[in-house]
């Protein structure tokens, strides 16, 4: 990082976070006796910090985590799990931590939010009533001619880790030799940025190794990606990108890159310009807000959920947050880092309200890792600051990219940083 050292961006976010809990941790340490009742929908990388830190702040506040899985699949790392470096039981991650905090946690699907009662209401019928309800949802999909649920099946988008990871997984693996991985790229704004663009470098990765006479073809709608730059130079580095023979060929949008339409009978997609057949095609569709906050009323003409950036309160629904991938929130990346940050930010708002207390001004953190072979990683990370003068607004205060010109021991290096990087948010988040 340019002019900011590792040591530096963790002290300056760890501080932030531990200064924001702090301020507003108020109320005694009674098990039975709540002075507050805090509903989580979603037990992601927002939805279990939230209710984890709400409950190390204040044990007087009583949180219920409703989620629908018994078992929490990580989407970052799971794309070594789609090129075949690693099993999906690594990925999966249980919710007994969050209980240890004081947590209930109900294994449930969320499915109606009555902001005017405040109640939310699961599909078994129970009603939880909540003095702030905090909702971390995920994502859901736009969209796309062609693709429905049966479509998936056949085309998987694996943007939700778990069984849909898995499956891509064994196309990969069946693909023919000689057929091309078709990766259907989403336009902004979507979860994980650099997302595809690792998977299309660990599947070209894959390819080299076990099935030489096959690459990597990425349709996209966008005509520029996230670390660009860092990508395509390590493509060229590795698997031979913009000659003859590369592994890896990107179509952006401004060249015919865009598909309308798929068919998942005959296993093609369609361009403005043209078609592509294989046996393995990974559709990631355009998102927007999970359905529960389309649903209910969080969202705006975007699809998204505007919120105020200083607590992520919804801008619609008074007693009502929404962060992570679902949010609205300007400036912040949809990344799992930085789902993690807001709910601290969340958390210390909701805290600081239930005890009357003033708002703590407060400071953002993302750090994202992405590997384009096992052994060559690379990174971005940022430290962001709520603007009062310029409230619809944060202010990137530090940070920076890895250097494009990184020797490969570097890259060895930010490849062995993934891993830690990896097992301290999983900690955080679920331990």
């Amino acid at each position: 990082m340019s002019k900011f050292t590792r040591r530096s961006f963790v002290k300056l976010t760890g501080g932030a976070v531990a200064v924001g809990m702090t301020a507003c941790a108020g109320g005694p340490s009674i098990a039975s006796n709540y002075k507050h009742r805090v509903v989580v929908i979603g037990g992601g990388y927002g939805g279990s910090i939230a209710a984890k830190y709400i409950r190390m702040a204040d044990k007087s506040i009583k949180v219920t985590l409703i989620e629908q899985n018994k078992h929490y699949y990580s989407c970052p790392l799971s794309n070594w799990v789609v090129a075949g470096f690693r099993d999906i039981e690594v990925q999966k991650w249980g919710y007994e931590g969050l209980k240890g905090h004081g947590v209930d946690v109900v294994h449930e699907k969320a499915t109606k939010i009555d902001a005017v009662s405040k109640t939310v209401t699961t599909a078994s019928g129970q009603k939880f009533h909540y003095d702030r309800l905090i909702v971390s949802p995920g994502v859901g999909f736009r969209d796309l001619e062609g693709y429905d649920e049966a479509a998936s099946h056949a085309m998987p988008h694996a943007w939700k880790a778990g069984a849909q990871t898995v499956q891509l997984a064994k196309q990969l693996k069946a693909m023919k030799d000689g057929d091309p991985f078709i990766m259907v790229a989403p336009p902004n704004p979507f979860r994980c940025p650099p997302g595809p663009y690792e998977r299309a470098s660990l599947v070209a990765h894959y390819l080299r190794k076990h099935k030489p006479k096959s690459k990597v073809l990425i349709l996209d709608a966008k005509d520029k990606f996230s670390k660009f730059g860092l990508f395509t130079g390590g493509w060229k580095q590795l698997y031979g990108y913009d000659t003859p023979n590369s592994l890896i060929e990107w179509v952006p949008g401004g060249e015919g890159g865009k598909v309308e339409r798929v068919d998942a009978k005959t296993m093609t997609v369609y361009t403005g310009m043209e078609e592509h057949s294989s046996s393995c095609i990974n559709v990631i569709p355009a998102q927007k807000a999970s359905p529960i906050a389309v649903n209910s009323g969080l969202t705006d003409k975007s699809g998204w959920c505007p919120v105020h950036l200083d607590t992520f309160e919804s801008k619609l629904h008074k007693d009502v947050y929404v962060i992570g991938d679902s949010s609205a929130a300007a400036g912040l990346p949809k990344s799992g880092y930085a789902a993690n940050s807001e709910a601290k930010v969340c958390a210390s708002a909701v805290v600081a309200a239930l005890n009357g207390k003033p708002t703590p001004v407060p400071s953002y953190v993302n750090t994202c890792y992405s590997m384009l072979s096992p052994d060559y990683g690379i990174s971005v990370a940022a430290v962001y600051k709520f603007d009062q003068a310029k409230p619809g607004k944060v202010q990137k205060i530090a940070g920076g990219l890895s250097p494009s010109n990184a020797p490969d021991f570097v890259r060895k290096q930010e490849a062995l940083y993934n891993e830690s990087w990896y097992q301290s948010i999983m900690a955080d988040t679920f331990g």
